[in-house]
């Protein structure tokens, strides 16, 4: 009873935190700890343990709670200088984004680098998978991301964009094949790149002789509707696309044929993405069968699974693709899909993915274990790219 009122009294004055209880063996389990890849101090905290669980350090002397935002709020606790512990559950491999929530108010961790994801600057943590070794860096040749700005016919404005060269590019007169990557909603041309890993990716795949050696350009596709243009019906439908479209097909891609040596016809081009971009990819892609040959189309929700988007007509989107199903083969050489074991738009996917093959659609498709994040993006990219350009 008594425990129950002190209880009480602390939760009514915010002291919750004090309540909470670190592991016993915490010392001991930190003694073969890790710091993360995202970690601005490569050797500090926050620390991941061998079961995957996270240990932060927070120094708030002040505070009456600090509480770490990641999958759930987890508890610190406050010793006698005023640095508060927080052990997290253990958490599944990949990238997490997470806040500090100290005395009720959300911020930036930093001991953590930032990242832009679900429409701000975040902190987060990667845990490492094993056995997944592409996604960290090695010894091997290592290509170049260049952060460029281009001009915009569409915008009117100078917009960035990323661009990645595989090793050897500056030294010599190669051409090459050039995949364009996008990103989902919340994210810019930042997100395949620093999140996605995805020049570490291909430097690894590359070196090990899976991958051809290609350019890569992280786009941000991320661009207003102009006044006058159709309303259509929602983002996942070919009018909503318009806008990008035109982005892309009138200023991105001449940009970089003019910039970067480049084999600029379809066989040689790819259009892929996450999400919103596996849907830019999917509507965009395979209706320019004379832009694209390849096209990956990563967790989309275009075709059900999310609000909005459900009895998805698949040839009335795509017109030919079941009705005239050896022509869009002849046309596209690679035609990819994926999605997250975990992620609410998988069933939707394979749904879609068997009427493509029902009809006699050359399609791949593979699912890994994940929801809808980063890992399974990063395989996909990894998947995809082993197959284009060959």
């Amino acid at each position: 009873m008594i425990k129950r009122l002190l209880l009480t009294v602390a939760l009514a004055f915010g002291f919750c935190a004090a309540y909470a209880q670190l592991p016993a063996d915490l010392d001991k389990r930190l003694e073969t700890a890790v710091s993360p890849v995202t970690n601005i101090n490569a050797t500090g905290f926050p620390k991941i343990l061998s079961d995957n669980s996270v240990v932060f350090k927070v120094r708030a002397p002040q505070a009456n709670s600090v509480q770490v935002d990641l999958g759930g709020r987890h508890e610190g606790v406050k010793d006698e200088t005023g640095t508060w512990t927080i052990v997290t559950k253990p958490l599944m491999p990949g990238y997490h984004y997470y806040s500090l929530v100290i005395d009720g108010v959300s911020v930036a961790d930093p001991a953590s680098q930032s990242y832009y994801g679900s429409s701000r600057m975040s902190s987060a943590i990667d845990i490492p998978e094993p056995g997944m070794d592409l996604f960290e860096t090695q010894d091997v040749p290592h290509g170049q991301v260049r952060e460029l700005v281009y001009w915009s016919k569409y915008t009117e404005t100078w917009r960035p964009v990323f661009v990645y060269t595989p090793p050897g590019y500056e030294k010599g007169r190669k051409k090459y094949p050039v995949m364009y990557i996008h990103h989902g909603g919340g994210e810019d041309h930042r997100g395949w790149i620093q999140q996605g890993r995805t020049a570490t990716i291909l430097d690894n795949l590359i070196a090990r002789g899976e991958a051809v050696p290609m350019i890569v350009v992280s786009v941000n596709s991320n661009v207003p509707r102009k006044a006058g243009m159709p309303a259509g019906q929602g983002t996942y439908s070919w009018e909503g696309m318009q806008p990008y479209r035109e982005e892309l097909l009138g200023s991105i891609i001449p940009f970089i044929e003019k910039t970067f040596r480049v084999k600029a016809d379809p066989r040689h081009r790819a259009m892929c993405g996450l999400s919103m971009g596996g849907g830019q990819s999917f509507f965009i892609g395979l209706r320019e069968p004379g832009i694209f040959a390849n096209v990956g189309i990563f967790s989309t929700g275009a075709f059900g699974g999310i609000n909005g988007a459900s009895n998805f007509d698949l040839e009335a989107n795509i017109p030919g693709i079941l009705t005239a199903p050896d022509k869009f083969n002849k046309d596209f050489d690679c035609l990819f899909i994926s999605c997250g074991e975990q992620d609410p738009r998988l069933q939707y996917n394979r749904a879609v993915v068997q009427k493509m093959r029902d009809a006699g659609v050359d399609v791949h498709f593979q699912s890994f274990p994940g929801d809808h994040e980063w890992q399974p993006w990063r395989k996909s990219v990894a998947a995809f790219a082993r197959m284009i350009f060959k």
